[in-house]
């Protein structure tokens, strides 16, 4: 059995007529680990057990932290999660509750990630947050599970990082044959290293982030997310912070589900009934979770904009 759960999938009455269009969602946020990153960090935790690596070393200060050391506990394994100083303790706390070992290390990710692959060793293996084609196969099954369910979207919503959501979303409609289905990407402005490259016409590097979108904070998208997006029928677009928190907000009004800004940027569009959606009868929305904001923290945020 896979180490990520097969998660709802339902009509949104609320996002559908604040769209109008019909609006699915693939509610990922209730994966056991707290978002889609146990997907692909599932797959691949489990890939290298079976190659033989016996300990998994990670550079994550949230998500796929928790993922890996999720993964780890589930299969028996230890597990080393290098996280930044800009680090919440609350994210901190999550990943040792899973029994991983979590150093602290350098003032951004990418100081991190090299603290990290130092420790590498023979039996060990390195688990990236979004640059690894076994992620992507792992995040492939969400489209998988979706067309298995009778459904066919006309246009996918997802939020992007480093690109390893888009690169797998990607990779499971080509899959299923839905390959001409359009993906609408989806940055803060504060984090948008894909819309910045696509515009620029080359991969750019962010010289920070500003967003409170942390989930969203990786200065350069992966080289295969760019590669898509200038092939591939991919939309980059931005929204606010603002709006990305709203969103947020509005979600568990409706729909009783707490999501970081980073997922609310994907709804924000959809609640805006922006203009990229025109033209589409059945939208689906990856609603990608993320377990470093609470409720608290989101009025934090809206009371500071």
């Amino acid at each position: 059995m896979p180490l990520h759960i097969q998660t709802p999938l339902l009509t949104s009455q609320p996002l559908s007529l604040a769209a109008g269009a019909s609006v699915l969602l693939k509610l990922d946020a209730l994966q056991p680990a707290g978002s889609f990153k146990i997907r692909g960090i599932g797959y691949a935790c489990e890939e290298y057990a079976r190659r033989g690596k016996r300990r998994f070393i990670s550079s994550s200060g949230g998500n796929a932290g928790i993922a890996v050391a999720y993964a780890a506990r589930r299969l028996g394994l230890p597990a080393i999660v290098i996280v930044p100083q800009t680090t919440t303790q609350r994210a901190k706390d999550l990943i040792a509750l899973e029994g991983a070992e979590v150093i602290v290390h350098g003032a951004t990710w990418q100081e991190a990630n090299g603290k990290a692959l130092s420790l590498v060793g023979e039996t060990d293996a390195f688990i990236h947050p979004f640059d690894d084609p076994l992620l992507w196969t792992g995040h492939a099954t969400v489209i998988d599970e979706i067309v298995a369910a009778g459904e066919e979207p006309d246009a996918v919503v997802l939020s992007v990082g480093g690109g390893g959501l888009l690169c797998g979303v990607h990779e499971g409609l080509r899959r299923n044959g839905l390959a001409h289905v359009p993906i609408i990407a989806v940055e803060t402005e504060g984090a948008a290293s894909l819309a910045q490259s696509v515009k620029a016409g080359r991969r750019i590097e962010l010289d920070a982030i500003r967003s409170v979108a942390t989930s969203l904070g990786a200065k350069q998208v992966s080289e295969q997310a760019f590669a898509l997006a200038m092939t591939a029928d991919i939309r980059p677009v931005t929204v606010t912070d603002h709006a990305a928190v709203t969103a947020c907000k509005r979600f568990l009004d409706d729909h009783r589900v707490l999501v970081e800004p980073a997922c609310g940027a994907s709804l924000a569009p959809v609640y805006d009934h922006a203009a990229v959606l025109n033209g589409f009868s059945k939208v689906l929305v990856i609603v990608c979770g993320g377990v470093g904001v609470t409720a608290f923290q989101l009025d934090q945020f809206l009371a500071a904009a």
